[in-house]
């Protein structure tokens, strides 16, 4: 299993890929199999962990992102004769290697960055993928499945009373939309709680800082799970008003497991994430969104963990994963 090291594997705060490749490679071991956890020397597994990178670079000022990126992937790589496949969560990284080894690789796709790396997955279309939504794909690459992303939901439980505030939870970035959260919250007169890491700093400092007066609109920064659930519990509503489309939105399912519904903006893997009018609302414009805090009510918190439970459980997305394995142990035999 080929994680990250921008952060630690499971990281403390922030770190959606790190996430899911630890819920994968936690949820595989519990089942029996044999896994190597390629991740930062500091990350916690059941697996047995192969590290050359201290810490994530986004934790360490010490280090060079891409020298201890490529340290980390060509490591992987140079002991791919010791495995019968390679997951890799590298993005488009990890697959200039691929055609370097006989060991499979299978990329799941988190996210598409820029137009200019699709080049290379371009070069690799006929290499083996996993999409995290049906919205997030691009045409031409050799998917096998779309496995969702999976939650452990205990992690998040359903809080017994609905709270006051809306919350956003997310990177301080234009492509979360804070911006409109807070024109939401304005024009609701509800007050709102804004946690983060803050990715775009000028972006935080022109279109967010003016609005937090600690009371209307408040920022607390990035929170670890403990914080999530602090913030849940006050929660009346998750705002998640993104501007570009969304590739999945692991928040929304821990909000929904919690029980919070969800206002989201209508966009990429949010309408197969969250159900319309069932599990919170899509929006297409802040005053859609206003008009979407109006019919809170009309959500049942129980209605939105059971379909966490149904859909978004590590549990779930294994089992997709195990059937992806399967296919490309299958093709390879068949290939030689």
């Amino acid at each position: 299993m080929l994680s990250p090291v921008a952060w630690r594997t499971p990281p403390r705060q922030y770190g959606a890929w790190e996430t899911v490749a630890s819920n994968i490679t936690e949820e595989l071991v519990a089942r029996g199999w044999d896994v190597t956890l390629f991740a930062t020397r500091d990350s916690v597994t059941r697996a047995k962990l192969h590290a050359v990178v201290d810490r994530g670079y986004e934790e360490d000022c010490s280090v060079d992102p891409k020298v201890v990126e490529y340290l980390h992937i060509s490591e992987a790589f140079e002991h791919a004769a010791e495995f019968d496949l390679i997951h890799s969560h590298y993005d488009f990284m990890a697959l200039t290697y691929s055609r370097l080894v006989s060991t499979p690789v299978l990329t799941t796709i988190h996210g598409f960055s820029s137009k200019q790396i699709m080049a290379v997955y371009e070069k690799y279309r006929h290499g083996y993928f996993v999409s995290v939504s049906d919205a997030d794909r691009a045409p031409g690459l050799n998917y096998l499945a779309t496995v969702y992303n999976g939650i452990d939901p205990s992690l998040y439980p359903l809080r017994e009373v609905r709270g006051d505030d809306l919350v956003f939870l997310g990177r301080i970035h234009p492509d979360k939309g804070v911006h409109l959260a807070i024109e939401a919250a304005c024009h609701s007169g509800q007050p709102l709680v804004i946690a983060g890491i803050i990715q775009d700093k000028a972006y935080f400092r022109e279109q967010v800082e003016p609005h937090v007066d600690g009371r209307r609109i408040q920022y607390i920064g990035p929170v670890d799970v403990a914080g999530k659930n602090e913030l849940f519990r006050r929660a009346r509503a998750l705002l998640h008003l993104n501007t570009i489309p969304e590739r999945f939105g692991l928040v929304l399912t821990e909000a929904n497991a919690a029980g919070v519904p969800v206002i989201a903006a209508d966009l990429g893997s949010c309408r197969e994430v969250i159900e319309d009018g069932v599990t919170g609302f899509l929006v297409n414009t802040v005053a859609e969104a206003v008009e979407a805090l109006g019919r809170i009510g009309e959500i049942d918190d129980a209605v939105c963990r059971s379909r966490v439970l149904e859909h978004f459980s590590i549990a779930k997305m294994v089992d997709g994963y195990e059937r992806v394995y399967a296919k490309i142990f299958e093709l390879e035999v068949k290939g030689q």
